[in-house]
């Protein structure tokens, strides 16, 4: 398993479901909630990707450390079969020397076998302990993207939700523009102002009124003058022919 290998997957599997949420998002929230349980899913899926090859790793450590265990074994196996073949050898028994001089030489090839099979899994380790390495980062890095997803789905939350009032004010505000009292209030006013009219139209009238009353006493009143300056003329003249 190669790092590419398995974050390259998570991260198409995480695209196609975000992008398929997206297209058929009906509620903002509801998609980002699930967009972070999906994230965390395939963080999920990801942490156990790499345990699994952390725990492949550690089981090549310890076959490692066991063939080195068995090297130093084998090697010490050897000189001892070698240095009992000495002692026979030097009492003249050729047969037992040989036969621990055998044995010596099957510990080296034993030795030698494990020391092959060292060689042969140091690369391996070496680089699996390097993929493991890239994993771990890569894990890390998906986790501090799922704070980054929850914040900015907080944050886009927030946001639709600030928006949704918004257009609930602007809505209400259409309605109160299309039902605007005022105009209302305005149809009410008129109708006092004609009726302060007729008011003043009838004090105007009424006034018209009076003054033609006070205009006719004012007439009368010279009319009557008139008569009793003719009746006092002719009174005097009646007593001067009378002189």
């Amino acid at each position: 398993m190669t790092k590419q290998s398995l974050f390259g997957r998570v991260a198409q599997l995480a695209k196609a479901n975000i992008n398929a949420m997206i297209d058929s998002a009906e509620d903002p929230q509801k998609m980002m909630d699930q967009m972070v349980r999906d994230y965390t899913d395939n963080i999920a899926e990801a942490e156990q990707a790499v345990a699994q090859t952390i725990g492949n790793l550690r089981m090549l450590e310890d076959d490692y450390r066991e063939d080195e265990q068995a090297v130093n074994e084998w090697g010490t196996k050897a000189l001892a079969a070698s240095n009992k073949a000495d002692e026979f050898r030097a009492a003249a028994d050729t047969t037992s020397a040989a036969k621990f001089d055998n044995l010596a030489k099957v510990a080296i090839q034993r030795q030698m076998q494990s020391e092959s099979e060292m060689k042969s899994a140091n690369p391996t380790i070496n680089s699996q302990r390097e993929i493991v390495e890239k994993l771990k980062t890569g894990l890390n890095q998906m986790k501090e993207k799922r704070i980054e997803l929850v914040s900015k789905r907080d944050e886009l939350v927030a946001r639709s939700k600030a928006a949704h009032a918004q257009n609930q004010v602007n809505e209400a505000v259409k309605s109160v523009n299309l039902l605007d009292p005022t105009s209302e209030i305005s149809r009410f006013e008129e109708k006092i102002r004609r009726e302060e009219a007729k008011v003043i139209g009838a004090s105007e009238l009424a006034s018209s009124s009076l003054d033609a009353q006070f205009e006719s006493l004012e007439d009368l009143g010279e009319q009557t003058e008139v008569e009793a300056r003719l009746a006092a003329l002719k009174a005097n003249q009646t007593g001067v022919l009378e002189s």
